[in-house]
């Protein structure tokens, strides 16, 4: 059994290796021959303390992740997020390999979005606007700035001395951050990322002007939301599982109408095999739920494997 620490694996990982795995990964979930179980939400003793576990299958690989959130480890001096993945042998069943994969699972999400923005946000977006101020938020800005040539990144959050940091540590990265309230954010950006724990939206439909690239990467449990629906009503819409993402994801809040069929979500890996159009003109709105499936995490452990072997 292979068994790669949390130290070693935040040493391994890059964007770059995220954006080709997940790739992968969203290829696999969009071809017919994977497969996505529905995800187990769960609490423990403390209501605060969650966890959640997803798991999946691929002509290749099988197995599953451990997500938790235990919401008073800061006061003990740990993270509150925790990644576990686990891959099972595909001949016999057993333990092929655990990866503790906490900063991985930060990587991985922004790859995800980062592979889907490649695809659908125009080529020159130059600006982006981050909903949130906590750990993802900075992966995301510098997954994007790889695929496209973001220079400022307009950061929408409540005034704390965390919010600052953030914003100098993106400074930090060679882009021009600051803090600005919800509507000029989302007015001057090419790009929009909400990444929090909103149950309502977060901003007006209104205010998006056309051809933006629109990310939703907080919305993963039932009853999350943080985009107007109006929005989604105009925009094209995109994601990484639609099985996922009407029940847990961004589009939960418009189920009945993609069930009906009057919205069309398509998945990320059809647009990347070809089999579907992404952007189509730079008028064209896009919306892409990043919900996260237990694919991305299989084929990241499987990455970090590799590059643990090679080094």
């Amino acid at each position: 059994m292979i068994y790669i620490s949390e130290e070693e694996s935040a040493a391994l990982v890059t964007h770059e290796l995220a954006f080709d795995a997940v790739r992968k990964a969203l290829v696999a979930a969009a071809s017919g021959q994977s497969l996505v179980f529905p995800a187990v939400l769960g609490r423990a003793r403390e209501a605060t303390n969650t966890f959640s576990i997803k798991s999946g299958s691929s002509n290749d690989l099988t197995g599953v992740k451990i997500g938790s959130f235990w919401s008073r480890n800061l006061a003990r001096g740990l993270p509150r997020h925790n990644s576990t993945i686990v891959l099972l042998d595909q001949d016999t069943g057993r333990l092929s390999a655990v990866v503790e994969a906490s900063m991985v699972n930060a990587y991985r999400t922004a790859a995800a979005d980062a592979v889907a923005a490649d695809l659908l946000a125009r080529k020159q977006a130059k600006v982006l606007a981050i909903f949130g101020a906590g750990n993802q938020a900075g992966f995301e800005a510098r997954a994007l700035a790889r695929i496209r040539p973001i220079e400022t990144v307009l950061v929408v959050a409540s005034p704390s001395p965390r919010r600052d940091v953030f914003v100098d540590r993106i400074g930090d990265h060679g882009l021009t951050a600051r803090a600005v309230p919800a509507e000029d954010a989302v007015r001057a950006a090419d790009i929009v990322v909400t990444a929090t724990p909103s149950r309502e939206p977060l901003f007006d439909a209104t205010w998006v002007k056309p051809g933006t690239h629109i990310v939703s990467m907080g919305s993963d449990a039932p009853g999350k939301r943080e985009l107007p629906s109006k929005l989604l009503s105009r925009a094209s819409l995109f994601c990484d599982l639609p099985s996922q993402s009407i029940q847990i994801g961004e589009f939960q809040h418009v189920r009945e109408s993609v069930e009906a069929g009057t919205l069309i979500v398509t998945p990320i890996g059809d647009v990347i095999e070809g089999r579907a159009l992404g952007r189509r003109s730079d008028e064209e709105s896009t919306v892409f739920d990043s919900s996260g499936i237990s694919l991305q995490d299989l084929y990241m452990a499987e990455a970090l494997i590799r590059a643990k072997r090679g080094a």
